[in-house]
Order: structure tokens, then C-alpha cells, then sequence
């Protein structure tokens, strides 16, 4: 009977541990993907994100908010801002050294209430001004590791981390989601990648995001690589769009 027990016990966690995007979500994402006023760039891009998976992650519903941190163009916000709805809000934020390379697109492309439900935020990681309990739900794509790189000529100085979380933290509504998506490093190298080539290891970024207080539900495999061996630097152009990437799904307590 106990051997029973643990058997069934071992294939729910591992059923968890690549749980599928809710299907009761892939309706609405499905018609905001085929959003005919999308840019022709955004839409190239759809293969090798697989929106999809990662937005029915977040099981978003109509009406609610959610931030795309560190969101850069608007990828994502635009495809959250199609399953929440004109009544839901879709925050687009970027810091400085982000707001650099974006601004301008960002500006043509969401200005005059072009898109109703987003909201452009540009903050700092050391004051995001997210509203405490505001949010139904929060993503971090290929930015994670950011919060580990260094270059002050940039405007990247070092991140107070558990700063950084705790305000995402208390922006979540209790059982709010956090999705986060980003360049796989080689197993066991910690976050000594995030600088060289822009990667972090998967295992320590799980521990890091739960030990900031959050509560780890499951990952994805969608992103997978096995072709990319986890050494070369994000934008090399033999990797670039192809690197092995993990998902990672959390919940606040």
C-alpha cells in the first residue's frame, strides 16, 4: 500500500512539474494572437516564444491587472492586453537602461490610448511604484537575470534584490501568479552567468525567487533546447531566438 502511495505521490509531481497552459484560457489568447494590429515583428516572433504557453500559465482572466516587468517593446503586453480585456490593465513597465532601447517604439506604438488597457510605467528597481495588492498577476521574460548584471556606464548598477521582490511581492494580490522566463545557464553556475552572457542557472533561480517569498508551483518545458549547450552569450547570431529557455511558474503566498 505505502509503495502504492509514493508511486502515485511521485507521478502527480512529476505531472506538476511540466504542467500544460489552463485550457479554459486559450480562447482569448488564441484570438489575442491572431490580433490582426499586431506589427509584423511581433507576430515573427510567436514561433519561438510560443505566447501561448506562457500567457495560459498566468490563467488571466477578463477584467484583472497584471505588469509586464521589464517588458521592453510591448510583446507581451499587447498579447496580455487582448485577454484582459478593454476593463483590465496591462502595466508596461521599463527602467531606464531598458526605456533606452525601447522608448521610442513604445511611444509610437502605445501613445493616445492606442491600446486601452495598457499602462506605460517607467520606474526603478529600487522603486518600482507598483500599487500594494494591485495585481492579479506578474511576468518577467528574459529579465530575471538582469537583477544580477552590472554596468554602471549603462545605468545598471547593483539590484537589491530582495528589495526588488518584496515590492513585486506586495504588489501580487495573496495567490497573485509571477511567470518567469528566461536564458538557461550551465547546471550548478549559480547566477555567475547573468554578467558574460546575459544566462542563469534554472535551479538557483528557483531557489532565489522562492527564498524572496514566493511559492514555486511548477515549470514548463515549451522553451527547451538541447541543442544549445548553455556557454554561448545570448545574442551570438548561431543562438540568438534559440537558446535553451526555462519557465518558471510561482504564486504569492
Amino acid at each position: 500500500m505505502k509503495t502504492k502511495i509514493w508511486t502515485a505521490a511521485l507521478m502527480l509531481v512529476a505531472a506538476m512539474a511540466c504542467i500544460p497552459p489552463a485550457a479554459a484560457d486559450q480562447a482569448a489568447i488564441a484570438r489575442a494572437i491572431a490580433n490582426d494590429s499586431r506589427t509584423e515583428p511581433h507576430r515573427e516572433r510567436d514561433a519561438r516564444s510560443k505566447p501561448e504557453v506562457v500567457l495560459g500559465l498566468l490563467d488571466l482572466q477578463p477584467g484583472q491587472t497584471v505588469a509586464d516587468v521589464f517588458g521592453g517593446g510591448g510583446y507581451y503586453a499587447e498579447l496580455m492586453a487582448g485577454v484582459v480585456g478593454p476593463d483590465g490593465t496591462v502595466i508596461l513597465h521599463n527602467n531606464t537602461p531598458y526605456s533606452r532601447f525601447v522608448e521610442k517604439q513604445v511611444a509610437e506604438r502605445y501613445a493616445g490610448d492606442a491600446v486601452p488597457a495598457i499602462r506605460l510605467l517607467k520606474s526603478e528597481v529600487d522603486d518600482l511604484k507598483l500599487e500594494p495588492g494591485s495585481l492579479d498577476a506578474a511576468l518577467m521574460v528574459m529579465s530575471y537575470h538582469d537583477l544580477y548584471f552590472n554596468a554602471p556606464d549603462r545605468g545598471w548598477f547593483d539590484t537589491d534584490v530582495p528589495l526588488f521582490f518584496s515590492q513585486l511581492h506586495a504588489a501580487l494580490k495573496p495567490g497573485g501568479r509571477l511567470v518567469v522566463v528566461d536564458h538557461a545557464a550551465v547546471d550548478g553556475s549559480g547566477k555567475s552567468a547573468a554578467q558574460e552572457i546575459h544566462r542563469i542557472d534554472e535551479a538557483w533561480a528557483k531557489q532565489d525567487i522562492e527564498g524572496n517569498g514566493f511559492r514555486f508551483v511548477a515549470s514548463n518545458e515549451a522553451l527547451r533546447n538541447p541543442d544549445d549547450d548553455r556557454t554561448k552569450m545570448v545574442f551570438d547570431k548561431t543562438i540568438r531566438g534559440k537558446t535553451d529557455r526555462f519557465i518558471l511558474l510561482f504564486e504569492r503566498d
